[in-house]
């Protein structure tokens, strides 16, 4: 590929150049981090091959994950419970199956990508989105605990990354 210049200083058209200065011209080459040549790098990076076994792997990260969010809903639901009252327990309970559909659907979403798709999808953004929506119509259902319930699957994946050391 011949060298195109990003930038090119003509001295000839600048009346405050000195006379006989040269013309510098900036490649991509010079540069590789530049703008010239952004375009060929996501194309030309080689693709890992997806073996059975990475997909166990990941199949499995994705239980622990899950079981890991809902043990720790199972212990702050019941401790919400005896600090709080029941009706806050149960926004929080709400709120944490929230997030476990949520990381269920990021999950099955990041799955999809070594299948041809080059994005994540956007579907599991909704469940934030309806929560709140929820919890702003319904008067039975409080908003703070809802979120912090939801919020429970942080603390798991957490957990989960501290365990696999």
């Amino acid at each position: 590929m011949p060298a195109t210049p990003l930038f090119q200083s003509d001295t000839s058209s600048d009346p405050d150049s000195a006379p006989g200065s040269a013309t510098e011209d900036i490649t991509a080459e010079e540069h590789p981090g530049s703008i010239g040549d952004c375009g060929d790098s996501l194309d030309s990076a080689p693709s890992a091959p997806v073996s059975p076994d990475n997909d166990d792997a990941y199949e499995r990260l994705q239980r622990r994950l899950i079981l890991a969010t809902l043990s720790v809903s199972a212990l702050a639901v019941p401790f919400t419970a005896l600090v709080f009252d029941l009706h806050t327990a149960g926004c929080l309970l709400v709120g944490s199956l929230a997030g476990v559909l949520y990381l269920r659907l990021l999950a099955r979403s990041v799955a999809k990508l070594g299948n041809g798709s080059k994005k994540v999808g956007k579907l599991q953004l909704l469940v934030p989105v309806v929560l709140v929506l929820a919890a702003a119509k319904l008067p039975q259902l409080e908003l703070l605990p809802a979120l912090i319930g939801f919020l429970l699957y942080k603390p798991a994946v957490i957990l989960q990354a501290l365990l696999d050391r």
